[in-house]
Order: structure tokens, then sequence, then C-alpha cells
């Protein structure tokens, strides 16, 4: 390779703090010597972002903005946002007048196979993602270094990236984390097959994923690659040492015997807040005393969050106190006794992965308490790491949250237990080892 060789990231968003796994991602491939461009499909639309995110070098590019699809009919839509992309597509067609026109026939192919009947306007997302593809295209070929795209997400950018990598035959990857991978409306009409099938390798953030996947696809090779750590907690961590739960001068009930239950995430039904709420409701009326502290962005299950908390007459209790920074989550951490995420699946396939603020709160020490679902049992054991429950269940979830307060040895044991685990089996840097063989093997 006597020429700089390039992995182009494909991004629904970036920088985004719901996502600091990928800028995690990014920063480790860094370090490690992997050369990386970054192409975003909209505008930055967060304010805050995380410490990690300055340490990146590679800077993003934003392919055009346009306005939003769903609020608009297909030719509107066009006339409004076309002229933002048609110099790259004079540009593209040029270059590459054949390939463009395969990919434009496979956008248009999946537009009428995703319609809602049969009778139906074909879907217009898809003309949306094909124009990105000729934008994202047309930085690709200014570049001239780029040997290998991977986007991150099974749906969207993944789409994008298949469509450009068909104009420009360079390989292409996608990573799949959770509801992108199973909810049938993010790749309708057999969208997923086709992309897997399209692309040079795969890549999961669990076995879960891995299993279903290659049910999907199967002579698609399908890599497992944990998130792991991400990078800002392993530095404050490493920095801290151990929470003085480990070493025993904290326990759950110390002072006055007040359990201090931390949730974080999103305030959406898959989390499974609604049913801690009622768990602390069963513990309460055992005149347990407790509080509930719950981190994370809004979401359309705030609402019955609120209801419930109002019904149960926990307003003292129970403290929704938003999105937080890295640096404000740590705090939350080593404040708490006892860490719970009582996830669930949906009807519609939507569920998490492996949470990574599970593997936050047992690298900080914690003992957790969670739902044996989707890629979780491959983090927590049930009495070794962790505590597992059925999800939609308050009366098992509060019964193990009473066996933290009233064992401190026991709180103490998982939570040594998830901190050693974490460290073994979850090393964010040993794990993008596993992401930089990958492209260079297909850099080669």
């Amino acid at each position: 390779m006597t020429e700089p060789q390039t992995v182009a990231y494909v991004l629904k968003g970036y920088p985004r703090r719901s996502e600091i796994f990928i800028a995690s991602e990014i920063h480790r491939l860094e370090r490690l010597g992997v050369r990386l461009r970054l192409f975003v499909l909209k505008p930055a639309d967060e304010d805050q972002r995380h410490p990690v995110v300055d340490r990146i070098q590679a800077k993003p590019v934003y392919l055009p903005a346009t306005t939003s699809l769903s609020a608009s009919k297909a030719l509107p839509w066009l006339r409004a946002n076309l002229g933002a992309f048609l110099p790259a597509l004079r540009r593209v067609a040029a270059r590459h007048p054949w390939r463009t026109a395969t990919a434009a026939r496979l956008a248009a192919a999946q537009s009428v196979r995703a319609r809602a009947s049969f009778w139906a306007w074909p879907r217009k997302l898809y003309l949306k993602e094909f124009l990105l593809a000729v934008a994202l295209v047309d930085q690709l070929d200014a570049a001239g270094d780029v040997r290998h795209l991977h986007a991150h997400f099974a749906h969207g950018s993944a789409t994008v990236a298949w469509l450009a990598a068909t104009i420009t035959r360079i390989p292409f990857s996608f990573t799949g984390h959770a509801k992108d991978v199973y909810s049938p409306s993010l790749n309708p009409a057999g969208l997923l097959r086709r992309k897997m099938e399209a692309a040079e390798f795969v890549v999961t953030c669990t076995a879960a994923n891995r299993t279903h996947l290659r049910r999907v696809a199967g002579r698609t090779p399908v890599h497992l690659a944990y998130h792991g750590l991400n990078a800002d907690f392993a530095a404050m961590i490493d920095r801290d040492g151990p929470l003085p739960l480990l070493s025993g001068s904290r326990t759950p009930v110390q002072g006055p015997p007040r359990l201090r239950i931390l949730g974080v995430g999103r305030l959406v039904p898959k989390k499974g807040f609604d049913t801690l709420v009622e768990a602390c409701a069963l513990l309460r009326r055992q005149n347990l005393d407790l509080e509930l502290v719950i981190a994370g962005e809004s979401g359309e299950h705030e609402p019955e969050i609120r209801r419930l908390v109002e019904r149960h007459g926990l307003g003292d209790r129970v403290r929704l106190i938003g999105p937080q920074g890295q640096a404000e989550l740590y705090d939350l951490y080593r404040c708490a006794s006892v860490f719970c995420l009582p996830c669930r699946v949906l009807d519609n396939g939507d569920r998490d992965g492996i949470p990574n603020v599970l593997v936050e709160a047992m690298a900080c020490g914690l003992p957790v308490v969670t739902t044996g679902i989707s890629g979780i049992p491959e983090l927590v054991s049930h009495d070794i790491t962790g505590l597992l429950v059925p999800p939609d269940d308050p009366r098992a979830l509060a019964a193990q949250l009473l066996r933290i307060a009233r064992d401190p040895q026991l709180a103490r044991r998982l939570a040594a237990s998830a901190s050693a685990s974490v460290a073994e089996r979850f090393d964010g840097d040993r794990l993008a080892v596993r992401m930089a063989d990958l492209f260079t093997e297909s850099l080669r």
C-alpha cells in the first residue's frame, strides 16, 4: 500500500450525546493509526458534546441539508431541495454514468417494494437517500483516498453507504445496533437482506444480534464487536479508582437506611421506567426508605411515568432530572446504591442491545438490576455480576431491589464482580482493535 488508505464513516448525525459509543470508537481507531473521514447525513443539532469529540482529529463533512420529507409530497420536496444536489449529481453522473443509473434503479425499486399497499405511491424516502448517496460520492471523489465505507446503524446511513458503494465500487460495511436490526419498518421489503448481501461484512454489538443477522443473510460475515466502556468514562475511572462501595466504606443502607436507585435512559417505553416506578411503589408499601433518580432525555413515555409517580404518591421520592453530561452521570453513579434498567422488547421489535449505561454503572462498581432480554445476559449473569428479572414484572423487580437494600454484602459482591467483568470483557481499547483489524483486512 503505497498511497494513503482511508476509511470513511457514514453517520446519520454527529456528534450526538446519546451516541458517545460511536465517538469513542472513532477516537480509539485514530489512536490505533486508522485514517478516517467522517461524512454526516444531517446537520449538527446538539449544542453540547462529549469531551472525547474534541480529541478526534477527523472533522465531519456535512452533506446538504434538506427540508422535512414527511411533511411534503415528493415533487414539492424535490423542487425545494434538488438545487442543493444538482452540482454533485452532474459531476457524479459524468464520472460514473452507468453505476449512477444502477444506484438510481436500486433506490427506485426499493421505493416501489416498500410502499404501504399495491395501489399506494412509492416511498419517497429512497429518493432522498439516493441524492445523499450522490452527494457522498462527490465528496469521496474529491477526497480520492477512501478505500472503505462504514456506516453506523443498519437503516438510513447504511442505505446511503450501499448506494454510494454501488456508484464508486468502494467496499462497504455497517454496524447494526438494536431497533435498526429488528424493526421491519426501518428496512422494509427485504432491504436489510439486500444491504447485507452487498456488504463486505457486517458488525454488531451483541451475540443475540449476530444470530439474528446470520438468519437474515447467512453468507455475509457478521462480526461481534461489543461497544466497550466509552473513552470518557474509562478516563474518569482510571483517575479516581474504585468506588467506595467496593472498598467497604459505603453501603446501600449506611446512615439513614435509604436505598438510592438510579436509572439512566431516554423516557421511552423500551426502557421500562414505568415498571421501575411501580416497583418503587411496592417497596414504599413495605416501608422501605428509598429515592429514585431517572436521568435522560424526554420521550413519549414521560407523561405516563409522571402519571404513575403522582398516582402512587411518590412525588417526594422520584426525580426526573433530564439529560446529563458524562461528568454529571459519573457523579450520579458514585452516589447511588443500585442501578436499575428494566428494559423490555416492544411489539414493533424495538429493543436495546446491551445498554451502554449498564456497562458504565458496572464499571463504576454499582450492583445492577435489569432484565434478561436481547444482549443483556451477555453482560449480566444473574447473581454473579448483577440481578436479572423478567420484563414487565414490578413484583419481581421490587424483590431484587429489596435484596440489595437488605444485604450489603450481596451488593458489594455483585459490584466487585461486575467491575471486574467489564474490565476484562468490555475494555474499549481492546475491542477497538477488532474493528481496526477488520478495516485493515479490507484495505489490503
